[in-house]
């Protein structure tokens, strides 16, 4: 069941939220949890159980941890996280990964081991991080072990952000399991923000992803170069859209239901350096990696060789953890080799020139990285990053491009502005200007929104095309 479907949104989400505010405070999370293990089961009947299964040992170990420390067994305490990490990393491992080791492991002469086909449960990665972020903060001390097994499988299984995220560290809503504020300005905020990230998902991704699907489906070396930039343009637009739109309606459903989840996009595409691309791109997967990963292993304090050898780490795991393939994984490491750069003397560079230049050499390196990121073997990738440059001395444009240009023009000059924080200002400079007709504003706002709702609707009902490319992961 997908956010953007209509069994989704004409029965799912207004069952669930007519029956929340019926039951009393104290039932309210066991509803949550009931629904989510419902909502899991839709697409995943046969991984329900191991979504269960996550969350019970999740539970167990860190009432574990938490009962050896109180014992003064730090040691103990330290084997238990240990084994729970081992634990958690080996599902994930087992489900993502088995078949990717075995297929290279295959490479080798007179090896032949047959593959084990395993269907990848949806959201594993997503809900695995969010399980050991918990067990490693019961074992800092930063959190207290959730005695209450419904809270917690509460806090793993909540549908809004359970399969594409954001990922949520158990810190950032600890209290809201245990009390959250209800209020009428919550809830129209979070209405707010769904139908805004409704409408990008299905309005604005699906419509570029079908312009991605049309170029990509091309032979590389006889595309012409507009096509090709017209193609991952797209594509640039699709994964953003997508992604940010599935984050917008997460966080809004969160608010309906009184949490607070953090940001998880900052406008990325406005960004003046790779640095800063990924301080606004998916925050809560980069704070995750800074927060278990970068800072353990010591962050920048013991020196620049070691800070280097940490960020190399980092982004090669950040880029196996998008997927079992070598693309994700030289995707990674492309993206930590420039963070090594800028660290290591570029970023000064880009500070003193103009940031024409600083943010068109951004966006250049991002959008090639969108070519190696966006096709599961990386000799495509490389190829359409050839016909991007006119390596097979392809003609610049022809009748496909002008075609395409002509088709969805308008469409990317949208993207390009809908991807800024323009339309935000815009918005809030008609409030201001406002500001003494309240009753004039609110309108406005009302009839904006019923716009956006009933464009996204009238798509949902009549496309059939509408994937979600996170839902990999």
């Amino acid at each position: 069941m997908v956010f953007s479907s209509p069994v989704f949104l004409f029965y799912f989400l207004p069952a669930v939220l007519c029956l929340y505010f019926l039951v009393p405070k104290g039932l309210k999370n066991t509803l949550l949890l009931a629904f989510s293990l419902f909502f899991y089961a839709w697409g995943e009947p046969v991984y329900v159980l191991l979504m269960i299964a996550v969350i019970v040992i999740n539970y167990l170990f860190g009432l574990w941890v938490s009962h050896l420390k109180d014992a003064g067994r730090p040691k103990a305490a330290r084997f238990a996280l240990i084994a729970c990490v081992i634990i958690n990393i080996g599902i994930l491992g087992f489900f993502k990964y088995a078949d990717f080791l075995i297929t290279n492991i295959n490479f080798i002469p007179a090896v032949s081991v047959p593959l084990l086909r395993i269907a990848l449960p949806i959201g594993i990665s997503f809900y695995i991080f969010q399980s050991l972020s918990y067990t490693i903060d019961v074992y800092r001390g930063i959190v207290k072990p959730q005695r209450n097994i419904i809270n917690f499988g509460t806090y793993i299984a909540l549908f809004p952000q359970l399969i594409a995220g954001p990922i949520v560290q158990y810190k950032t809503i600890e209290g809201q399991l245990e009390s959250r504020t209800h209020s009428y300005d919550r809830f129209g905020d979070g209405v707010w923000r769904f139908v805004v990230g409704l409408g990008k998902k299905v309005l604005l991704a699906n419509n570029f992803g079908l312009v991605w699907d049309k170029v990509s489906g091309m032979e590389a070396s006889s595309v012409a170069v507009l096509t090709s930039w017209i193609g991952i343009l797209s594509f640039a637009f699709q994964i953003y859209f997508d992604f940010s739109g599935y984050s917008d309606m997460a966080i809004g459903i969160g608010k309906m239901f009184g949490f607070e989840f953090l940001e998880n996009f900052n406008y990325p595409y406005m960004s003046k350096s790779i640095t800063e691309f990924w301080r606004r791109w998916h925050i809560s997967l980069s704070t995750w990696f800074r927060d278990y990963v970068y800072i353990p292993l010591g962050g920048n304090r013991r020196g620049l060789a070691l800070q280097l050898r940490n960020l190399i780490l980092v982004w090669l795991l950040t880029g196996i953890w998008h997927g079992a393939s070598w693309n994700f994984v030289i995707w990674g490491l492309y993206f930590g080799v420039l963070l090594i750069l800028e660290k290591l003397f570029l970023l000064k560079v880009l500070q003193r020139i103009h940031k024409f230049f600083s943010h068109t050499y951004t966006m250049l390196l991002v959008i090639i990285s969108w070519a190696i990121f966006a096709f599961d073997s990386l000799k495509q990738g490389v190829y359409f990053i050839g016909s991007m440059f006119g390596v097979y001395k392809a003609s610049i444009a022809d009748n496909v491009s002008i075609y395409l240009l002509l088709t969805n023009g308008i469409l990317l000059l949208i993207g390009i502005a809908g991807s800024t924080d323009y339309p935000k200002r815009a918005l809030k400079f008609l409030q201001a200007y406002l500001h003494k007709k309240p009753a004039l504003a609110t309108a406005g706002a009302c009839v904006l929104l019923l716009i956006i709702s009933l464009l996204s609707v009238a798509y949902v009902v009549d496309a059939s095309y509408n994937p979600f490319l996170y839902f990999r992961f």
